[in-house]
């Protein structure tokens, strides 16, 4: 299941380096689904948000001590935004670009109503180079049960699009667990990915969050393991290697995540965004207008050694990042050799790694329960 050369040389590459995220809070429609920080009716706030972000960009470089070269991964997210026009998003892009390593990887989310050519062209011309489509699902039926404000013919055009302007990594999102789902409308799901030259899925269960209009509502979700696994083999089956526990790629991953799951520093910038820096995480306002006020007042969490250590263990059995030996204590490593006696887990130097994503949680709790 894992290529543990490619692990370690992933591991060697985020060495002494940083991340950066900025999220984008304007949104085309609010799904029925999305507890995300998005707002639809707050446009008329988009050029006072832009000159925010800016300031707490400015600042959040200083804070961090940011360096040349130092950036490896730039993730645009929200929200929605390709919603932000390209000239905009080059006055942000150039405040961090000096910062930037050589081989960055800047990765940008978009609606495929929004992602128009025109877009398309303008950010590739800004050295995005990763896209990711909220597609969710290319049956209209489940797209108009879900409240997404596009259709399959639109989400297949805009990865075309995409393509046509010379986007090679693209990543889609596909949503699954739902009460339409059946094994059958799963693999037509993935017989269109056939027809399209992605190298990237972003694969994820429908969760009922509170403050969405699916939550306290059941019967929408269908939460079958059965068919999560049939998904997951029939997507390994196309050539993707399962490399998180809701991701996929061909000789593509989102190297921003993987920062995340290696527990790397990041900055998050814009409203709703967080950071993190040794052992802080820190919380811009979620409101629009309070953060226009103060782009740069955040709340502040320490987080303690063993809060860490949990991290690292869920973030680490989830992913092929694995978990550093290093890190745990006695006791702990009692457990781990019972996990590694009942192969549920295996060691190569001096990491645990897990052979099936979908028991992480379970692994974690494991071994840090006393």
């Amino acid at each position: 299941m894992m290529q543990f050369d490619k692990i370690l040389a992933i591991l060697r590459w985020f060495r002494n380096q940083m991340l950066f995220y900025i999220h984008i809070p304007f949104c085309d429609s609010k799904c029925y689904y999305c507890a995300f920080n998005s707002y639809v009716d707050k446009f008329h706030l988009k050029d006072n948000f832009i000159e925010a972000l800016k300031k707490q960009i400015i600042f959040e470089i200083q804070r961090y001590k940011i360096q040349k070269n130092s950036i490896e991964t730039l993730y645009i997210g929200g929200g929605t935004p390709s919603t932000i026009c390209p000239l905009k998003l080059k006055e942000i892009i150039d405040l961090i670009k000096p910062n930037f390593d050589k081989n960055i990887q800047i990765s940008i989310e978009a609606n495929p109503n929004s992602a128009s050519l025109k877009w398309l062209k303008g950010v590739k011309s800004l050295g995005v180079n990763r896209i990711s489509f909220g597609v969710q699902s290319f049956d209209d039926k489940k797209l108009k049960f879900l409240g997404r404000n596009h259709t399959s013919v639109i989400a297949r055009l805009g990865i075309e699009n995409a393509k046509k302007v010379g986007f090679e990594n693209i990543s889609i999102d596909l949503i699954y667990g739902t009460s339409l789902d059946t094994k059958q409308s799963l693999k037509k799901e993935l017989e269109e990915i056939d027809k399209l030259d992605i190298n990237h899925i972003s694969l994820y269960s429908l969760t009922l969050e509170e403050n969405t209009k699916f939550f306290e509502k059941s019967e929408v979700a269908n939460d079958n393991l059965a068919n999560a696994k049939f998904l997951i083999s029939q997507i390994q089956k196309r050539g993707f290697e399962w490399y998180e526990i809701s991701n996929f790629g061909k000789n593509s991953y989102s190297e921003h995540n993987l920062g995340y799951w290696r527990y790397k520093d990041y900055v998050g910038a814009g409203a709703g965004a967080v950071g993190f820096l040794k052992d802080r995480r820190f919380y811009s306002e979620n409101s629009i207008e309070k953060y226009i006020k103060n782009p740069t007042f955040v709340t502040e969490e320490v987080l303690s050694k063993d809060d860490m250590k949990f991290e690292k263990l869920f973030l680490g059995f989830r992913s092929i990042v694995g978990v550093n030996k290093n890190i745990l204590n006695q006791n702990e490593l009692k457990k781990i050799k019972i996990l590694l006696d009942e192969k549920k887990i295996m060691e190569k130097d001096n990491r645990y790694f897990n052979k099936d994503f979908l028991l992480a949680d379970e692994l974690a709790l494991f071994i840090m329960n006393s």
